[in-house]
Parts: C-alpha cells; sequence; structure tokens
C-alpha cells in the first residue's frame, strides 16, 4: 500500500514534466511551421514578372515540341531541359537588369544607344513572328477545349478566347492583370502531374537527364535548334525587361529618373524572381518530354504535330487523367502565353518609337500602344479562318525568331556591359562570357533552322 502511494507521488512529477515537454515541442513545431509558410509567402511575393516571363515560354507552341521531342527521339534528348535552363536564366537575368537599372524597356534602351534601322527591323520581324505564333496559340487553345467539350464550335472557341484575352489586357488594371498572369504560371504544374502519373522509368529518366547524346541526323539537329529557338526566343527579352518597368510603376515610380538604378535587395529579388521563372519553364518541358518518351516513343506513337496530338495520343497509355491535365495546361498556356506575345511585340514597337505605352495606362492615354496589340490578335485571330496550317505558321514564326534572336541577343549582351549605361550594376566579366556563348548558340541555331527548313 505504502508502495503504491509513493510510486504515485514520484509519478506525478514525472507526468507533469513529460506534458510541459510536449507542450514545448508543440509550441516548436507551430513556431517552425509560421516561419515556414512566412518564408513561402516571402518567396511568393518576390515572384513577378521572372516567374510570368518563364511560364509564357511554355506555350501551346512549345508544349508541341517538346511533345514532338519525346515521341520522336524518347527520353535521348532529355538533357536540354538541362543545357538551357542556364542559357535562358542568364539572358532573361540582363534583361531584367536593364529594365531595373535604366528604368526603361529594352527597346527603348537600343533605340538611345544604337542605329534606329537596326531596331526597327527587328521589332518588324518580331511582330510578324509573334502574330503567327499567336494565331497557332489561339488554334491550339480552341483544339484543347475542344478535347474536353467536343460539341463547342471550332470557330465560336478562336472568337471567344481572342475577346478574353483582349478583354483583360485593354480594360483589367496592370496590378491585378499582372497577379492573373502569376496565378495562371501554377497551370504548367498539370504537366509534372501528368507525366508522374504516366508511370516513368526514373533509372532511364536520370541517366539521360545529365549524359547528352546527340547522332547528328538532320531530324534531330532541326528538333534541337527548335527547342532552342522555342526555349530562348525574343519576345521574352521584351517582355521581361517591360514588365521589370510596370512593377516600378506600380510602386509610384512614374519617372524615369525615379526608376534608374537599383539597390542590393531589388538586384537580390529580381535574380530569384528569374532563375524561379526559368527554372519552371525548363522543369516543365523535362516532364513534359518524359511524359511523351515514356508513352509515345515507346509505344511506337511518333505522329506528333501539335499539343492536342500529344493528350489525345497520351491517353490510351497514360489514362484519362493524363489526358485532363494536358488539355488544361493547353488552354491554361495559351491564356498566359498570348497576351505576352501580343504584348511584347507592342512594348517593342511603342518603345521604338516614343509612343505612350504600358498596360498600366488606359486605352485612351496609350491608343497606339493598345493598337498594336489588338492588331496582333486580329491577325491571330483571321490566320486560323484563312486556311493557315497551324504547323507552317509555326515554321514561319521559327525563321523569323531565328533572324531576330542573335541580333537582340547582341544588343543586349553590348547594353548590360556598358557601365555608361548600367553603372555598377554593369555585368562582370564572367556573365559578358556566357552572354557571348549563348548568341553564338543561337546564331547557330537560327541559321540551321532556316537552311533545314528550306534545304
Amino acid at each position: 500500500m505504502i508502495g503504491k502511494i509513493i510510486e504515485r507521488i514520484a509519478g506525478a512529477p514525472a507526468r507533469a514534466l513529460d506534458a510541459t515537454v510536449d507542450k514545448s515541442r508543440s509550441v516548436r513545431d507551430t513556431v517552425a511551421q509560421y516561419k515556414l509558410v512566412r518564408k513561402a509567402h516571402e518567396y511568393w511575393h518576390i515572384l513577378g514578372p521572372g516567374l510570368t516571363t518563364g511560364a509564357s515560354d511554355d506555350d501551346p507552341s512549345g508544349i508541341a515540341t517538346y511533345s514532338q521531342t519525346g515521341a520522336h527521339h524518347g527520353f535521348q534528348l532529355l538533357w536540354l531541359a538541362g543545357f538551357t535552363f542556364p542559357l535562358m536564366a542568364v539572358v532573361q537575368e540582363m534583361c531584367a537588369r536593364i529594365g531595373i537599372v535604366t528604368g526603361q524597356g529594352l527597346a527603348a534602351n537600343i533605340r538611345e544607344n544604337y542605329p534606329r534601322w537596326v531596331l526597327v527591323l527587328c521589332t518588324t520581324l518580331l511582330f510578324f513572328a509573334n502574330g503567327f505564333n499567336i494565331g497557332a496559340d489561339l488554334g491550339a487553345m480552341a483544339k484543347g477545349t475542344q478535347l474536353l467539350f467536343p460539341n463547342i464550335a471550332y470557330g465560336l472557341l478562336v472568337v471567344g478566347f481572342t475577346a478574353l484575352s483582349l478583354g483583360l489586357q485593354i480594360f483589367s488594371s496592370y496590378a491585378k492583370y499582372s497577379r492573373y498572369l502569376k496565378y495562371l504560371a501554377l497551370i504548367l504544374l498539370c504537366y509534372v502531374f501528368a507525366a508522374l502519373s504516366a508511370g516513368l522509368n526514373w533509372r532511364e529518366v536520370a541517366v539521360h537527364a545529365v549524359l547528352p547524346s546527340v547522332t547528328f541526323s538532320k531530324k534531330e539537329i532541326i528538333l534541337i535548334c527548335a527547342v532552342l529557338g522555342t526555349t530562348i526566343s525574343p519576345y521574352l527579352f521584351f517582355w521581361q525587361t517591360a514588365q521589370e518597368v510596370e512593377e516600378e510603376i506600380l510602386m509610384g515610380r512614374d519617372t524615369i529618373e525615379l526608376r534608374k538604378g537599383a539597390t542590393d535587395q531589388e538586384v537580390r529579388h529580381m535574380r530569384l524572381d528569374v532563375w524561379s521563372g526559368m527554372l519552371l519553364s525548363n522543369v516543365v518541358m523535362f516532364f513534359i518530354i518524359a511524359a511523351c518518351a515514356a508513352t509515345l516513343y515507346t509505344n511506337g506513337i511518333t505522329d506528333i504535330a501539335t499539343a492536342a496530338d500529344a493528350a489525345k495520343a497520351l491517353r490510351p497509355f497514360a489514362g484519362d487523367q493524363a489526358y485532363l491535365l494536358f488539355a488544361l495546361g493547353i488552354i491554361g498556356t495559351g491564356l498566359l502565353a498570348v497576351p505576352v506575345l501580343a504584348g511584347s511585340a507592342s512594348y517593342a514597337i511603342s518603345e521604338s518609337f516614343g509612343w505612350d505605352h504600358g498596360l498600366h495606362r488606359q486605352l485612351k492615354e496609350a491608343s497606339a500602344f493598345y493598337g498594336v496589340i489588338i492588331i496582333s490578335m486580329v491577325g491571330g485571330l483571321l490566320m486560323n479562318f484563312v486556311n493557315i496550317d497551324p504547323f507552317k505558321a509555326l515554321i514561319y514564326s521559327a525563321v523569323g525568331n531565328g533572324l531576330v534572336a542573335p541580333i537582340i541577343l547582341v544588343l543586349i549582351v553590348l547594353i548590360s556591359k556598358n557601365k555608361n549605361v548600367m553603372g555598377n550594376r554593369a555585368n562582370r566579366p564572367f556573365t559578358t562570357f556566357v552572354g557571348w556563348a549563348i548568341t553564338c548558340i543561337m546564331a547557330f541555331a537560327g541559321a540551321a533552322t532556316i537552311v533545314s527548313l528550306f534545304s
């Protein structure tokens, strides 16, 4: 009896101590979770132009190219996703830095430092290349919707998507519109989930992800050039720089003088945003190639011309879930990419001629700027009703981009390393070296694309 009483007396402090320890652990866990959520919120707040620029690169046309890569060559070219990531990130970081340091868009900087005829030539080619790409993307979005709702007329869908995109660009404030684009970027995760549902052989994936393999066949070279062209595209250069300026205007920096210069923190945030956006873009490329390699290539399905073809071909092998995710991805990425394509051309042309411009302005304040957007969108819309094959439209777009990209890259490197323009934010020697290397790679890719298409 006495022993039991002693056990109870001795056990009471022990139980109290255990309860105190459990409570302390609970508090620590809660604090740790709070800190994690706060860091995630801060990270999401930092993301902006870099995220939307990277996400817009995976438009329906790009999805078609990546699907063809996986369907035609299996996992063999999977390494391209890792190869293009740093190239893309370095270029877009230079563009973003030009924007936040000079307070002006890329075209405005080119106009001030180099002959105008170079800029006019490049922006004209960009306008037409983007127009063909817009038309192809609008058509792909309509086809993607028909995968889910086959009874809706193709023409009605193309007109509807055009009207929706124009309405958002013209009548939404930049603050609301930029948030819309930012959240829409998350639709790209559909392709990651689609690939994961396809039953990947991760050992094979890992080998081809890190070990480059090239056969140097004509078809493979064309495809590699197409991947480079659709990943490092001229419209991204102009859009990235313009959006950095728009973000500064949103913070109340209404004049160029107020926007000039950048703090260390602003540069760090810009760099985090850009590299995160480019990482997302290339991760999605990786999983699209992997999904099509694991399903279509394995089963001998290589006749893939569009993103919708890829979605339909995936269904028998990867199931309804992958089919649905691919279809949703086509629609979502189109809604993100089409306004970026139209807007980038309008920024470039408006800055070239010194017109008032910017999505922060009302229609009556920047009628020429919005006029270019409207013409681009209507041109893309009409392309779907004049029997221009979407695949041919992408060929024309590839030719235009192949001509423009190397020229613009030369100007980007020259401006970003110029201390008279960039001050202490000019390129470091290694960045300049990498910039010139990328320019040479894209010049070769552009020339090879053009020669192969017409040979």
